[in-house]
């Protein structure tokens, strides 16, 4: 059994679509108004378009059933200075953490993600 999608939802399509097509750099499988997906490895990350605004809460005191997104990518420092270039708030700094380097961030509607640096063969 793997996770097949994981849904954000999101008030400005064409916003959140620019953002994680063009500032996070996940690559675009399909962009529609109402839904659109990012060709990720494993699980795909969909966006559904809702009319009800973002919730309120600060990062780190998420309710019970909520969910946070994350991926990894080669090097951590330079995906943080891409993300920092584009003005992307930083949430937490790239720091070691739980046996990995990891990042987090606020994307479109304050919805925070987890960036972690792949870890090669021989960390694991």
């Amino acid at each position: 059994m793997h996770i097949g999608y994981a849904i954000v939802f999101v008030t400005n399509m064409a916003e959140a679509t620019a953002f994680y097509r063009d500032v996070a750099a996940l690559p675009l499988r399909f962009e529609s108004p109402g839904w659109t997906e990012f060709a990720t490895t494993g699980a795909t990350l969909a966006l559904h378009a809702t009319k009800t605004p973002p919730m309120s809460r600060p990062a780190g005191l998420e309710p019970a059933g909520s969910v946070r997104i994350g991926w990894s990518v080669p090097d951590l420092d330079v995906y943080h200075a891409q993300l920092c270039d584009h003005k992307v708030p930083c949430l937490q700094e790239p720091k070691e953490q739980f046996g990995v380097r990891i990042a987090m961030y606020e994307g479109p509607d304050g919805l925070a993600f987890s960036v972690s640096e792949a870890r090669s063969a021989e960390d694991t």
